[in-house]
């Protein structure tokens, strides 16, 4: 298939409808923005190219294994991560667990705590690699399915491809899964219907602006640089949010938010939003059944 034929493809599932034509979205209580957390899990090989670096081969040549950038991602596993989980269990807050299929038995601790706590499973790939490389999708799926089913109790509604990567297949086969929403299509502050040839999916809006990939390991942005950033997106969703609903998201890793000089800004961006009313703190799940409900009105 041509680039021309995936593009048309792509843009062909989903509608362009400008936010301003829509009618209005109404959230609980009079509500102007639903904030939702993702707290990414990824299992890196170290016996394979690390996903991302935060540390350069030495004169430029890749080495394997990379023993510090995948000790830089595994700092995450080890302390980042319970981080997240006190900050945000102290707030009374749950996230939806993006988390890689392979890494229930990798982190099962880790694993075990986001179950205990509550929060939302929501599938990210078998193993960190885009979908792309991946030689059967449809097989990746289901063993992710399968894995957070075997572990949670129940199959995960959502899905985060890694890296937000789709084939021009991927959004049939996950319908074909049963998914019912996904993040990577980042187009929109509300939801969006994406067709399928399964039927229908819904687009939960996430992010690559309020996401520490892009904050801290592409653009290198000072510590501080989330709470500022997600504090101005806030602001201005919450403005928007009195004429129709918006959605925040929150997109975090333990390797990156989850290290000592990062972690309390995300604390503070917390405690920011919470001082309003009008914001419901909700998963993944949670926004798509409003949504679902919210459009049949």
């Amino acid at each position: 298939m041509s680039t021309s034929e995936i593009g048309a493809s792509v843009r062909g599932r989903v509608a362009y409808e400008p936010i301003h034509t829509r009618p209005p979205l109404a959230l609980p209580g009079g509500a102007r923005v639903a904030v939702w957390t993702i707290v990414n899990v990824e299992n890196w090989s170290p016996q394979g190219a690390m996903p991302r670096a935060v540390l350069p081969p030495p004169m430029g040549q890749p080495l394997l294994p990379d023993v510090p950038n995948w000790s830089w991602h595994e700092y995450g596993m080890r302390v980042g991560f319970w981080r997240f989980v006190e900050a945000l269990g102290s707030r009374g807050l749950k996230a939806t667990f993006a988390v890689n299929g392979s890494a229930c038995s990798v982190y099962r601790q880790a694993c075990a705590a986001a179950r205990d706590a509550g929060w939302e499973f929501m599938g990210h790939g078998f193993a960190q690699r885009p979908m792309h490389k991946v030689e059967d999708q449809a097989a990746a799926i289901a063993d992710t399915m399968k894995a957070i089913g075997d572990f949670t109790g129940r199959k995960p509604r959502g899905w985060e491809s890694p890296g937000l990567t789709e084939t021009d297949e991927t959004i049939d086969l996950l319908a074909e899964a049963g998914v019912e929403y996904v993040a990577d299509w980042v187009l929109d502050d509300q939801p969006v219907p994406i067709r399928t040839r399964a039927g229908e999916v819904v687009s939960v809006p996430y992010t690559v602006e309020i996401n520490d990939v892009v904050i801290s390991a592409v653009q290198q942005q000072p510590s501080d640089e989330i709470l500022r950033r997600g504090r101005d997106q806030f602001d201005r969703l919450y403005l928007e949010g009195a004429q129709s609903a918006r959605v925040m998201a929150i997109s975090i890793h333990p390797y990156l938010t989850g290290v000592p000089h990062r972690i309390k800004y995300l604390e503070a961006l917390y405690d920011y939003i919470l001082g309003h009313e009008g914001v419901v703190m909700w998963t993944g799940e949670q926004i798509l059944d409003w949504y679902r409900s919210a459009r049949v009105r």
